[in-house]
């Protein structure tokens, strides 16, 4: 489908004022949206009175995002979902929505980042409607994605192409987290940046466009957090620390940005909450990376202990789509 058709059926339906948002360096990109103010928070709010019903069979999903998805994640929500869970993606490295949907901005890593079996690109996988629910995520710095890249009318853009091809379709948004080492303090930023930014700006915002809404959140970074401060406290079997979540570079030294294989289990456990609502059929198998090989977790992790803090955290959360715990 041509982006011009899927930007003219966005901006035709669209249902709020133009609004104060001010986007810089893009009037060049002929596929976006013109600026609209969130939308109000009773109305966004009332989006997610009622849960959704759990899914009845394995689903398809489609992953959306950069080097935070990668490939070890989707790989591991397959085999906690069991047989018949199925699905592609398309990544970048520090890619923005924005970058995904626009041909003229290059996407760094793309060739390396997708070579792979479950590659599809995203627009065709869209638009041909083969997808239960679609996960797109932003970049992280989330405030100068939102700013200057236009996250929230780029959500929209994608959701709605989604919705074109399934209109039954289930959109969300991955929360991820910033730099361990942020001078804001990572756990103070998980905290506040869940409401000011993922629902106030992105999801809120999104939901100006026809199309735009209802989308709903994967809280992986409050997961991340529930979690960390539950092992700093000694509660945790097998998790000492935040770091433990994160990968090692090729000398030893800790990577605060990327998750190695127990942080990738866990934002796959999240993924498998608010995707299916119940205790993964695979939680207590062997969990292997996307290469096939073993994933490196700590012998004594109590995995139904992680997956019922999880759950209790999405559970608290009605833009997930959960049942209120």
């Amino acid at each position: 489908m041509r982006r011009s058709l899927i930007f003219a059926a966005l901006v035709a339906a669209g249902a709020l004022a133009a609004g104060a948002v001010a986007w810089r360096r893009l009037r060049r990109d002929p596929t976006l949206p013109p600026a609209r103010r969130p939308l109000d928070w009773d109305a966004f709010n009332r989006a997610y009175d009622r849960p959704l019903d759990p899914p009845s069979r394995p689903l398809r999903v489609f992953h959306l995002g950069h080097s935070l998805v990668g490939h070890d994640m989707p790989a591991m929500l397959a085999q906690l979902a069991g047989p018949g869970h199925r699905y592609e993606s398309q990544i970048g490295r520090g890619t923005t929505l924005r970058a995904h949907w626009e041909d003229h901005i290059p996407i760094e890593g793309y060739a390396e980042d997708n070579a792979h079996d479950r590659f599809r690109p995203a627009k065709e996988a869209l638009a041909s409607g083969d997808y239960d629910a679609v996960i797109l995520t932003e970049r992280v710095e989330i405030r100068t994605s939102i700013e200057e890249e236009a996250g929230p009318a780029y959500l929209a853009l994608w959701a709605g192409l989604a919705r074109q091809g399934n209109p039954d379709v289930r959109v969300y948004l991955y929360e991820t987290w910033h730099w361990l080492n942020d001078e804001g303090g990572w756990l103070v930023r998980l905290d506040r940046d869940l409401p000011r930014y993922w629902i106030g700006e992105m999801m809120r915002g999104a939901a100006a466009w026809q199309g735009g809404a209802p989308i709903y959140l994967i809280p992986a970074g409050q997961a991340l957090a529930r979690i960390a401060r539950a092992a700093e406290s000694g509660t945790v079997p097998g998790i000492r620390s935040r770091e433990e979540f994160f990968a090692r570079t090729a000398n030893g030294d800790l990577d605060p940005i990327h998750i190695g294989d127990l942080g990738c289990f866990l934002v796959a456990l999240t993924h498998h909450a608010v995707l299916y609502g119940v205790e993964p059929p695979g939680l207590m198998q062997e969990i292997r990376r996307a290469d096939g090989t073993m994933a490196d977790l700590p012998a004594d992790l109590d995995r139904r202990a992680l997956w019922l803090m999880i759950r209790e955290v999405a559970g608290t959360l009605p833009e997930t789509g959960l049942a209120r715990n």
